[in-house]
């Protein structure tokens, strides 16, 4: 490893944040968007080298739609098409992240066009890419991770009691939303922050693991909740005032993993932090911005800075429901008086009262309570307020709010019709709710 003359400084990590100042005009939302790929019969997770694994189906896909290959030491991890990417994640869940758009509707087509080419491709090889939180048949013990360099070292560094679920089992969908300057980023990561137990809540949908009923409405989110706690949940104390500094130095006093150097990884198992990393060096080498852009990827708070807002924690859902958390995410952060209802709503919460929230919803959801109310009284207000914006703007995106609008005021997530068929008229069958699972694309 060759020392460098120069240290890192927080202005120079100060940079990738500011960078990703945009001009109200082109502010864009995006989406990442995991599914659990099973074997449409057995219902067992899709391996990643079997002749129909999906190392096969991705090198299919790619020759028959010209997509260009992602490679970890020449392992195939994923593909890209301009802007688009299709990845892998440590259990071979396929995620996609299209390129950010000014509507969802032209996300929604985005979405669209990836799925229709590559339906025949997974219909051929028996395989289901299912819209579903955590994985309904195999566990994490029968499920190999891919050959990332990077995953095998997380998986072996991760101390929380169901790391391997969350990195092996689990599909979720996440947000991406712009800024236009540093007071706007916080102001909106704040409110974010705020949001996400409720959105947990409404968008629940991962009950049954393993083929039993979990007791937990969100597997996934309790996953995550027993993740690592260095490095998951709130970001900073979101009740008080934050800044890009205070980010970064809440990266910085993260244990690190490991730091790559000439595309090796090379493991630092948490002995030391990122700042001690800036001050001291480790083993004859200095910390460099690449190194932090990589500290930052092995953070995972409910919502990480970027050049642009990561809002993280909703399990995968299936139809226009993936679409309502853009459009709930959309019409409150891109509208101030939209912020400034969302702001209110929330003022006589504390920290500790999001805290403890998030600690209840995988189990009840919108039946948590928190101080005198449930979760549910807020999330009707807040797909409320979500819709009264989007009907400002005019753009039609307020009917994705529909989908999960019939949900909440019956007081009720995807999870709860999941259980209830479960335990009725499916008679525990996985074959049902596979089916059911299947249709709702």
């Amino acid at each position: 490893m060759v020392k460098l003359s120069q240290k890192l400084s927080k202005e120079d990590i100060l940079k990738l944040y500011t960078k990703g100042y945009k001009h109200p005009e082109d502010l864009k939302i995006g989406i990442e968007y995991e599914r659990l790929p099973i074997n449409s019969t057995s219902y067992k997770t899709i391996d990643y080298w079997s002749d129909y694994g999906i190392k096969n189906t991705l090198e299919t896909f790619a020759k028959e739609d010209t997509w260009d290959y992602i490679t970890d030491n020449n392992n195939i991890i994923g593909l890209k098409k301009n802007h688009d990417t299709l990845t892998l994640e440590p259990g071979c869940q396929v995620e996609i992240s299209a390129e950010p758009q000014r509507t969802i509707f032209q996300l929604k087509n985005k979405i669209d066009s990836i799925n229709e080419a590559i339906k025949p491709i997974i219909e051929k090889r028996n395989i289901t890419l299912l819209n579903y939180g955590v994985s309904p048949y195999t566990t994490h013990k029968a499920i190999n991770i891919i050959p990332k360099a990077r995953y095998k070292i997380m998986a072996k560094y991760l101390w929380g009691i169901l790391s391997d679920v969350m990195m092996r089992e689990t599909a979720g969908i996440q947000c991406c939303i712009d800024f236009q300057s540093e007071e706007d980023a916080m102001r909106k990561f704040k409110l974010a922050n705020k949001l996400s137990p409720f959105m947990t809540a409404m968008f629940a949908n991962s009950p049954i693991r393993g083929g039993v009923d979990t007791g937990y409405k969100s597997f996934r989110a309790l996953s995550w909740l027993n993740t690592d706690n260095d490095r998951c949940g709130f970001c900073g104390k979101i009740s008080e005032e934050f800044s890009f500094e205070d980010y970064i130095d809440c990266v910085l006093k993260t244990p690190m993993i490991f730091i790559q150097r000439d595309n090796l990884p090379f493991s630092i198992n948490g002995n030391i932090t990122f700042e001690e990393f800036m001050k001291n060096g480790w083993e004859g080498t200095q910390a460099t911005i690449e190194d932090y852009e990589l500290q930052a990827n092995l953070y995972f708070p409910e919502v990480r800075m970027r050049n642009f807002i990561e809002l993280r924690n909703h399990d995968c859902v299936g139809g226009d429901l993936k679409y309502a958390i853009l459009a709930i995410y959309k019409g409150i952060l891109y509208n101030k008086n939209a912020m400034s209802e969302c702001e209110e709503l929330f003022k006589h919460l504390q920290y500790k009262d999001f805290s403890e929230l998030r600690y209840n919803i995988p189990k009840n959801t919108l039946q948590s309570r928190i101080k005198k109310y449930k979760a549910l009284d807020y999330a009707k207000e807040i797909i409320s307020i979500a819709e009264n914006s989007l009907k400002e703007e005019q753009t039609g995106e307020e009917l994705f709010i529909n989908a999960i609008k019939e949900y909440t005021n019956k007081g009720i997530s995807p999870a709860d019709v999941l259980i209830k068929n479960w335990n009725g008229s499916w008679n525990k069958n996985m074959k049902k709710l596979i089916k059911y699972l299947s249709e709702f694309n």
